[in-house]
């Protein structure tokens, strides 16, 4: 029988996430497939992991939905350690090294982890430095948030703190303007954020989707 830990963030869930963290050389335990599924990505999995000495297992698929986290798996869930957030500086020194000046997303209250996935994929695809998120009152870094980002989050530095307005004071004395972002519908702003931001945008959604969820907010260069 195998261990479970009950740490929620021990699975990646689905193809494009779990490609990603392949790709990314994320430290990975097992992988489980659903026997039976054969295509070529889940072939690309199956392979690389074979070939960097990760176990694949290959298991009956409703052992997969007794698994999942995300009821989404498509075929395939890997399971890795913990993934270790970083801090603001590191985030900071990201951007240092690469010689560009820091972007950093900062998300206030995004509780619902689809949408937290959502704006660390947007994140990723314009080129931020990193996510910054708040410890309490906020979705954690799961195998939905995981699943939602295409495996982005793979890519991207997380940060969580304790306190979102002492990070960004951080910020601030790091030289970054701090520009507030709302959407038409968004909901009242904790005071000491709503005191560090320098400007404040009201956005008004436009098109079919709606991309960016209440509350969030983008330290600008």
């Amino acid at each position: 029988m195998e261990q479970k830990t009950g740490i929620e963030n021990e699975l990646i869930e689905g193809r494009n996430a779990i490609t990603e963290a392949l790709r990314a050389g994320r430290p990975i335990d097992k992988v489980y497939i659903a026997g039976g599924d054969t295509d070529r990505t889940l072939g690309f999995i199956s392979t690389i992991a074979r070939e960097r000495g990760i176990p694949v297992t290959e298991c009956d698929r409703r052992k997969l939905d007794a698994m999942s986290q995300t009821h989404a798996h498509q075929g395939v869930i890997a399971v890795c350690a913990v993934q270790e957030s970083c801090t603001v500086q590191d985030i900071l020194d990201r951007a240092q090294e690469l010689g560009e000046d820091p972007f950093v997303v900062v998300c206030d209250e995004i509780t619902d982890s689809h949408n937290l996935g959502a704006i660390i994929r947007s994140a990723e695809c314009a080129g931020a430095h990193g996510v910054i998120i708040p410890k309490h009152r906020s979705a954690g870094i799961t195998a939905v948030v995981e699943k939602t980002s295409a495996g982005a989050v793979e890519h991207m530095a997380v940060a969580r703190v304790g306190n979102l307005a002492a990070a960004l004071k951080e910020l601030q004395e790091a030289g970054k303007e701090i520009l507030r972002n709302v959407a038409a519908e968004a909901a009242q702003v904790a005071a000491g954020i709503q005191e560090t931001a320098e400007v404040q945008v009201r956005q008004h959604m436009q098109g079919h989707f709606q991309m960016t969820p209440p509350g969030e907010i983008v330290p600008l260069p």
